[in-house]
């Protein structure tokens, strides 16, 4: 199966922001036999074998990394699955935050004290 853009772009922008923070990933990320393809593969092999419907985002991430950092993951090949992203895509954020500037949240009304004895 091949993996949607936005799924391929989330897991390289997190391997990247890893590898820039972290030199020995760098190195790991960089290897030659390595390709985010086959990484995407591992993900799903992984993911297939365990038998669970659901992860959180950093037991993904931490399958990703564990990929580039074993050199014994290799020949992965295709599996046939569905993937559901629970995020929404970064394309449409802007329009969520801009939605939230133009239509504010009432203020809630100032409601005086119930039991507040009147004097006058």
């Amino acid at each position: 199966m091949k993996a949607s853009d936005s799924f391929t772009k989330q897991i390289t922008e997190h391997l990247e922001s890893i590898a820039s923070a972290d030199s020995l990933f760098a190195q790991a990320y960089k290897k030659a036999n390595k390709s985010i393809t086959e990484c995407i593969n591992y993900i799903f092999t992984t993911v297939h074998k365990s038998g669970c419907n659901g992860f959180a985002d950093e037991e993904i991430y931490a399958m990703a990394i564990h990929y580039y950092d074993e050199d014994d993951i290799k020949d992965i090949k295709d599996v046939q699955c569905e993937v559901v992203v629970n995020h929404s895509s970064d394309k449409y954020v802007p329009h969520i935050i801009e939605k939230k500037k133009k239509d504010p949240k009432p203020k809630p009304q100032e409601i005086a004290p119930i039991n507040q004895l009147a004097m006058f």
